[in-house]
Parts: C-alpha cells; sequence; structure tokens
C-alpha cells in the first residue's frame, strides 16, 4: 500500500483492494452463511419429505440384493435419486411405487437440485453484489463525518449530528473493538475496524475525503496519535477530539485539533453548577440535548438581521462568528451584524421541528436505510 504525502490527499484513484479488509456497511438481509445453513435446512426437509413418502410405499419397491427394503434403503434410494445418480439397485417395482417416483419423488428431486444450485448462485450473486456496494461506497463517499470511538462519547456525538440534519449515510464509525463495529452496523453506520493510529485503517474509512473527524477515545495519548495521522492524511479536515486531563488540550491542539472538549472538567463544571444552582444546570443539561427544549446551534445572518443588534434578533444570540473571529454579543463591535457574519444563538426547538428530527431519526434508522450487506 503507498502511504500518502504528509499533509497531503491521497489521490482518489489509489484504491486498493486491500483497503476493503475492515470496512463494515450496514445491512438488513442475512449473511452468505446464514443464506448456505438455510437452504441446507430447506433440502434437509425435501429429503425427509422423500424418505417418508418411499418408506409409506416401501413394500412396491424391490432390492436387487437381497430383495428386501429396510429403512438403510429407503434412505439410500431416496439419497442416490435425488441426486440423480440412480444405480439402478433398488427401483420401484408396483404401479404404485412408480407413481410416487413420477409424481412425488421427481418433483422433489427438481425442487432438490434447484436448492443446492441457487444457494451457489445466491452466495456468488451475493458476494458480487457486496463487491459492487463496496466499491460504489468508496467511491462516492465524500465530505462525511469519521467517528473515531464509538462508546458512549462517540454515539452521542452521531445522534447529535443526526438530529442536526446530517444523513446517517454520511457518518463512518471507526473502532479496534469488532463487536463494537458489528452493533453499529446493526444500527445502520458503516464502520471500519481497527487502530485509526494507523494510517492504512483511516484510509479505509476515507479520511482523505472527509470533512470532519470527531476523535472520541478512552486515552488522551491515543487521541493525540489520532490526530497527527489525520492531518499526515489530510491538511483540511476538520478535527474534533474530546480529552480526559485539561494538561493534555495544547498537546492535542499542537497535533492538528480545531476544537477540544474537556469531558472530565466538563462534566465537573456541570456537576458543581448543577450543586450550585440546581435550575442552572437543568437548563446546561437542555442545551446539550439537541432536537428537544432549548437548543445551541449556529446559524447565518438572515437579510432581515443584517444591520440590527443582537439583541434585535428573534433568537437570543450569544456569539457573533464574524471572518474566524468569535466576539461576545455584548461587545461594541457586534452591534451591528453583518450580513456575512454568523451567529450562536440559543433556540427554543418547536414541537414539529422535535417531531421532524424524531422522523429523520426513525427513518435513517429504519429498514430502508443503508442496509448494505456487511464484508
Amino acid at each position: 500500500m503507498r502511504l500518502p504525502t504528509p499533509g497531503g490527499r491521497r489521490d482518489e484513484d489509489d484504491d486498493d483492494s486491500s483497503h476493503a479488509l475492515g470496512v463494515n456497511l450496514p445491512r438488513g438481509v442475512a449473511g452468505p452463511l446464514v443464506q448456505v445453513i438455510r437452504r441446507l435446512c430447506m433440502a434437509l426437509v425435501v429429503l425427509l419429505t422423500a424418505v417418508v413418502l418411499v418408506w409409506a410405499d416401501r413394500g412396491g419397491y424391490t432390492d436387487n440384493h437381497d430383495g428386501h427394503v429396510g429403512f438403510i434403503d429407503v434412505l439410500y434410494y431416496v439419497t442416490v435419486s435425488l441426486s440423480t445418480t440412480g444405480y439402478g439397485d433398488v427401483v420401484p417395482a408396483s404401479d404404485g411405487a412408480r407413481l410416487i417416483t413420477t409424481f412425488l419423488i421427481t418433483p422433489l428431486r427438481v425442487l432438490f437440485l434447484i436448492i443446492l444450485v441457487g444457494t451457489t448462485l445466491e452466495v456468488l450473486t451475493e458476494r458480487t453484489r457486496d463487491q459492487w456496494r463496496l466499491a460504489h461506497w468508496r467511491k462516492t463517499l465524500r465530505d462525511h463525518t469519521v467517528i473515531v470511538g464509538f462508546g458512549t462519547k462517540g454515539r452521542s456525538a452521531a445522534e447529535t449530528l443526526m438530529s442536526a440534519g446530517l444523513g446517517q449515510d454520511r457518518i463512518v464509525v471507526v473502532d479496534p473493538n469488532a463487536a463494537v463495529v458489528e452493533q453499529a452496523n446493526a444500527e445502520g453506520y458503516a464502520g471500519v475496524v481497527g487502530d485509526a493510529t494507523r494510517s492504512s485503517v483511516l484510509t479505509r474509512a476515507r479520511v482523505g475525503r472527509a470533512r470532519q473527524v470527531v476523535i472520541a477515545t478512552q486515552r488522551d495519548d491515543t487521541a493525540v496519535l489520532v490526530a497527527l495521522t489525520v492531518k499526515q492524511l489530510s491538511a483540511s479536515v476538520r478535527i474534533v477530539a474530546s480529552v480526559r486531563e485539561e494538561e493534555n488540550v495544547p498537546l492535542l491542539k499542537q497535533s492538528g485539533a480545531d476544537s477540544v472538549i474537556t469531558s472530565a472538567s466538563a462534566v465537573g463544571r456541570l456537576l458543581g453548577l448543577s450543586m450550585i444552582s440546581p435550575n442552572s444546570g437543568a437548563v446546561m443539561d437542555d442545551l446539550i440535548q439537541h432536537g428537544q427544549g432549548l437548543s445551541l446551534r449556529e446559524r447565518p445572518v438572515t437579510k432581515a438581521e443584517a444591520g440590527r443588534s443582537p439583541r434585535e434578533c428573534e433568537d437570543l444570540v450569544v456569539a457573533v462568528i464574524r471572518g474566524h473571529r468569535r466576539i461576545g454579543f455584548d461587545e461594541p463591535e457586534a452591534q451591528r451584524l453583518e450580513l456575512t457574519d454568523r451567529v450562536v444563538v440559543i433556540h427554543r426547538v418547536r414541537p414539529d421541528e422535535s417531531k421532524a428530527i424524531e422522523e429523520k431519526r426513525d427513518k435513517e434508522r429504519g429498514p430502508g436505510s443503508w442496509r448494505i450487506p456487511r464484508r
């Protein structure tokens, strides 16, 4: 595998087949092994049905070896008959036995062959379809979000992104635990099994084409290595990372992270705030629950709001984004909004908006949403 140059993007056409290893696309149908087992069970049912039919009329059959037709002879006759081998040592002698062979055993023989041949064709077709869908996924996936670590933090980040309008098919999960990725597949996410500190694993997640990467690993040192590896594959991708210790924030930012959230101190501050002022803690908890109650979001300034003060906006403005600067709502230079500004607002989610978010989430997780067979 050819690695990309540091700080640059991979060639979009450099798609070695080895990259497909470890990529799991969600699916809603049974895998090839389950289908084979299911068809083998069907073939066994056909075989047992034929055994019962011949055993019930065993007097109408003759055995050229000893003249007596026992259960072993019946089982032997049915086996060679359904497999179209037919050695001729056990044969129907009476008219009734011949009629059973003609109108019952022969259709069962055809059904048996259809099951066996159909199993082979279906497995081959399934494999071809999997390869085509995986190739299509790799070719068309771009401007997506890669979530490294699908524990509590990663899962919450994914749900928040979907609530904000990001499609579930634009999220790729990376986790070293195969069981975690399998669970993510069951929920409708595409996943990559592997260590995200390795460039080959992130390449399979198409980080070079991603819009943003969320790093939600359990260890801070792992988060730093992942950020460095991501920046090696793409210099322009936005990185949002979570760390446990405040002292590791500067190190992670130096590694290329655009935003760093300190999970331990954030939770600690929320706990302390809830102790000092339970109502304030409840409001903060409401703000971080996207899609219901109060919602904190960033949006562009509308034409009607341009030239006005932040206090005149319909939503409660808490910050103004002008270029690459974040300005407080009460600072003098933010008192006149510009059309090119963006504002961070506290917005009351209406019931119809909340219902639409829930319906979108249910639709994304429904049986028809990216249920592509998993490798």
